[in-house]
């Protein structure tokens, strides 16, 4: 008898599974809020997909572009926005593709194209090129500490961090041709921890792309438009989950409407019905 009964509890168990761990295992955790005041100025440091090509009709459809303008138009102010991105650029000379990229890389140059013009607001977007060529993680993730490391210490932005996204010319392009999925998501762990570890903003640009080969160029490399559309929005969403100044318009364009006054008075009076209780 007493076996059946643990039986059931833990049959029990499987089955609510979801709903007892929102009470045992899975608290609810609000966001971290980086800014409460409106971006100045965005750099963005990276590669082809930054600096944009002819994959794209227009340089406004370039995701970084795409998202300066979402950026300025929500948070009601615009943002000064510089976009740092080389073609076929390496993270620095130790990469293998080091030799036959456009220099400067990025650890020749983030103190002139980022530090020099303290943004705050900084995306680094690092890793495919790197990847590609087979640079050793332990090697790439050096670089990116130390530039992470020195743009705080000297202008203190609030820090993205993109994933690396997906494409399907893995074996085109040499000397980026050692690339392939399994690679990739080391890589994507990789920039997973370091955001973690330096309190950086995470923006997976791989889950945006959800592997569709359709939102990719037929050169196999670079987004195409719908792509740069879905990179752009995955980094916005990102951004404007820990960064309360992109609500602050919409909040302050309702606040002297009649239905806000009526509504704000309505619950100062039967106390308010959505009251917080985590």
């Amino acid at each position: 008898m007493g076996i059946r009964i643990v039986f059931v509890f833990l049959a029990c168990v499987v089955l609510y599974g979801g709903a007892l761990g929102a009470t045992w295992g899975d608290p609810f955790v609000k966001p971290k809020d980086y800014r409460n005041e409106p971006f100045e100025r965005m750099v963005i440091l990276g590669e082809s997909t930054v600096e944009g090509g002819p994959w794209l009709a227009d340089p406004a459809q370039r995701y970084a572009d795409v998202l300066a303008n979402l950026i300025g138009e929500c948070q009601g102010a615009p943002i000064e926005y510089h976009n740092k991105g080389i073609g076929a650029n390496a993270i620095s000379p130790r990469s293998p593709g080091y030799e036959k990229s456009r220099k400067p890389s990025a650890m020749e140059r983030y103190k002139d194209d980022v530090i020099a013009l303290n943004p705050d607001l900084f995306i680094l977007a690092y890793g495919l090129n790197d990847m590609r060529a087979g640079m050793p993680l332990k090697d790439f993730r050096e670089d990116m500490a130390t530039i992470i490391r020195d743009v705080k210490a000297e202008c203190d932005p609030v820090i993205v961090l993109t994933t690396v996204y997906y494409m399907t010319g893995w074996k085109s392009y040499p000397p980026y041709d050692k690339g392939s999925v399994k690679l990739t998501r080391k890589y994507n762990k990789c920039i997973r921890d370091l955001a973690e570890e330096y309190d950086c903003i995470l923006a997976d640009v791989w889950s945006a792309e959800g592997g569709a080969d359709w939102v990719i160029d037929p050169d196999g490399v670079h987004a195409n438009r719908v792509g740069n559309i879905l990179i752009a929005n995955k980094i916005f969403e990102a951004i404007a989950q820990h960064a309360s100044c992109l609500s602050a318009k919409s909040f302050n364009d309702l606040a002297d409407t009649k239905w806000r006054k009526e509504t704000t008075a309505s619950r100062a009076s039967v106390g308010d019905p959505f009251e917080k209780t985590w």
